[in-house]
């Protein structure tokens, strides 16, 4: 098992930066590749980041490119997602979610999941 806690989301203006943080709990951290997903009102969860269980390794939803930052420290047990330049279209519930070994793209392909946190962008 592994448990996941999410923080950091927040009210923001249109242009502003958040760090969301996701603590991890249970088995070998770095055996699992870290995803960071959202979801909005009336949508499907959506990829938005993922790094490999080393961190050598991520990949980024088109939206997001240069604008956000995926990244881990396995010395806490925790992954980070860095967004900056937010637009209002960024506003959604955003989850961290856990894989053993290699990441996708996918929600259906990962097994242990955050309860999510609210990034909500004014414009």
């Amino acid at each position: 098992q592994v448990q996941l806690v999410e923080s950091g989301g927040g009210l923001v203006q249109a242009g502003d930066s958040l760090r969301l943080s996701c603590a991890a709990s249970g088995r070998t951290f770095s055996n699992y590749a870290m995803g960071w997903f959202r979801q909005a009102p009336g949508k499907e969860r959506e990829f938005v980041a993922a790094v490999s269980g080393t961190g050598g390794s991520t990949d980024y939803t088109d939206s997001v490119k240069g604008r956000f930052t995926i990244s881990r420290d396995n010395t806490k047990n925790t992954v980070y997602l860095q967004m900056n330049s937010l637009k209002p279209e960024d506003t959604a519930v955003y989850y961290c979610a856990a894989r053993m070994l290699v990441f996708t793209t996918a929600p259906r392909d990962y097994n242990y999941w955050g309860q999510g946190t609210q990034v909500t962008v004014s414009s």
